[in-house]
């Protein structure tokens, strides 16, 4: 069982904290602060119990060398700003400087180290490396979500030199929504599933065939599925590669629970930059022209679906909704969630693109759960054990 944060007595202790704020940026400024806002609460919680806390995180692909378009000093500046207090920083994770720094800090300050993957024995997990972090710290909270999927020196590593270890308000409610909630879920479930992407989803929507009861299959993935059928999708996007899965997951639905639905209009042009050419149905799409959003006659079709079911999970957008034109889809299927959020319903959007245009759209704080993780929560909900929880088990 994994220790939650209520279960230490914080006070004079030095936490050393994994969290994830791996965020955009843009020449030095954070386009997007979901991920620091997430992990607040439980930083703020570590300090009022009289904890000085130690943050440690990554930042993009460094591969192992030190480049100063992925420093985490914007992002300690941004945090501080959060907070409305100062923040110490050190320019390495595990330097002497550092680890001074850590043993010198008293209650109530926060130490930010620099960008874990500088090393590359971050990623490789190396216990040198891992002994070496673990010094900044006498307890050791796990924050980070949309790292659990990996088995790195931070959030594996570091655990084994740890007696009192655990996990933070974000993890904790990660695993409420993405894990509980199907352990016996409120029904009907639906599942919507959307984005260009079949592969990452594969293992999901198997598993969820016997755990849904209606699957919706959108986005750009549903002319795969379309083309598996039989059927023309004029110039959309589709993946002849997986094709023969989409066949797969059609035949196995006939024997399961879940019904699969797809759009049945599109709203379609020659490319996403061009303006819409027209609505036309999944059958009548013209050879030049591509599917990039879909149409009115899905949107009501999911809309009511929706409505009648007691727990929904939607991971990927429904058409490119990056682009003006093609957002309708997206933004309805999420202004649906937040209305049905206040009905009781229970409402998880996965991470990534769908966190993000929920987010776009003002309503991350109207559904019951926004993921932080996109890999980490595809894996979760696909039933995989995840390696920064399972080395968190006592």
């Amino acid at each position: 069982m994994i220790k939650n944060l209520h279960t230490f007595d914080l006070k004079d202790k030095r936490i050393l904290m994994r969290v994830d704020f791996n965020v955009p940026l843009n020449n030095g400024r954070i386009t997007d602060d979901f991920r620091l806002r997430a992990v607040v609460p439980t930083i703020q919680h570590c300090l009022e119990q009289g904890a000085a806390v130690v943050l440690m995180s990554h930042l993009g692909r460094p591969k192992g060398k030190i480049d100063d378009d992925m420093s985490l000093i914007p992002v300690g500046e941004h945090l501080a700003d959060l907070l409305e207090m100062p923040i110490k920083f050190s320019d390495d994770c595990i330097s002497e400087d550092a680890l001074d720094t850590s043993l010198g800090i008293s209650a109530g300050e926060i130490h930010l180290l620099e960008n874990l993957r500088f090393h590359n024995e971050e990623t490789l997990n190396d216990s040198q490396f891992s002994m070496l972090l673990a010094k900044h710290g006498e307890v050791f909270i796990n924050e980070a979500f949309g790292t659990a999927h990996r088995a790195h020196a931070s959030n594996v590593g570091v655990v084994h030199h740890f007696k009192q270890k655990g996990m933070g308000f974000l993890m904790e409610k990660e695993l409420k929504y993405l894990k509980d909630s199907f352990d016996h879920p409120r029904r009907p479930v639906t599942l919507i599933l959307g984005g260009a992407k079949i592969d990452t989803k594969l293992s999901l929507i198997l598993r969820f065939l016997n755990k849904a009861d209606t699957i919706i299959i959108s986005g750009g993935m549903a002319f795969t599925f379309i083309k598996a059928k039989g059927q023309i999708v004029g110039g959309s996007l589709i993946d002849e590669n997986m094709i023969a899965s989409a066949t797969h997951i059609m035949n196995s639905a006939k024997n399961n629970r879940a019904k699969l639905i797809y759009p049945s209009d599109f709203v379609c042009s020659k490319n996403m930059d061009s303006k819409p050419k027209g609505v036309y149905s999944w059958r009548e799409i013209p050879k030049e022209l591509m599917g990039l959003d879909i149409g009115p006659k899905s949107i009501e079709r999911f809309k009511k679906i929706i409505s009648s079911s007691k727990t929904v999970l939607w991971n990927g957008p429904m058409g490119v909704f990056e682009k003006e034109f093609y957002s309708e889809g997206t933004k309805v299927i999420s202004e649906a969630l937040s209305e049905e959020t206040e009905n009781g319903q229970i409402t998880i959007v996965g991470g990534g693109d769908t966190a993000a245009a929920v987010r776009s759209f003002g309503h991350q704080d109207n559904v019951s759960h926004v993921s932080t993780g996109g890999g980490a929560s595809l894996e979760l909900l696909s039933g995989e054990t995840l390696p920064a929880f399972s080395a968190l088990e006592s």
